[in-house]
């Protein structure tokens, strides 16, 4: 079984969506508030509640892919807006941050340093003081994809439990994009 889009840089809000082999609609409109994550994530759990129903002693394996949090960054508003004002100091101030509560943490062995930056990277200092709310607001979009897709993950996850197969189940989260929010 197959439900999901084809090809990088697809529209959250109006994907290009295969079932099996064949194209189909998604189930609603972005005026009815579509979002890719959130119907792969029905659709997931959908699955398994039916192959749950027909085949409950068989095993399953599910690979839920989302386009996230690859460009296009399609997000609510009501998402980014969550990180407002969170990467105003800049991406080398917020990168420092993260480094340090990783550190304290203990999630990062001890030696652990922070690596230069680039040299190819663009400063935070050398943005034009015009440009950086426009670019703080792309951290924020950013910022709130990223949540709004382990959110929808964790739904998957919270299914397994309502179906009570979870303490038999091997789940394995990867994200590619290195986030740590």
């Amino acid at each position: 079984y197959f439900y999901c889009f084809l090809g990088g840089e697809s529209s959250q809000y109006e994907p290009y969506l295969v079932k099996n082999t064949t194209y189909v609609d998604a189930p609603k409109t972005p005026e009815e508030g579509y979002h890719l994550t959130e119907d792969l994530a029905d659709n997931a759990i959908e699955w398994m509640k039916n192959h749950q129903a027909l085949a409950p002693d068989k095993p399953f394996y599910i690979y839920w892919s989302t386009g996230a949090v690859h460009g296009p960054h399609h997000i609510m508003k009501e998402w980014a807006d969550k990180y407002k004002g969170k990467f105003d100091d800049g991406w080398e101030a917020y990168r420092e941050r993260t480094y340090k509560r990783l550190m304290k943490q203990g999630l990062l062995p001890a030696n652990t340093k922070l690596t230069a930056i680039p040299d190819g990277m663009q400063k935070w200092a050398d943005i034009p003081e015009s440009q950086r709310p426009f670019q703080s607001r792309l951290m924020e979009i950013w910022a709130g994809f990223a949540e709004h897709t382990d959110y929808h993950a964790g739904r998957v996850i919270d299914e397994l439990e309502t179906l009570g197969i979870k303490e038999n189940t091997l789940v394995i989260y990867l994200g590619d994009q290195g986030y740590l929010l």
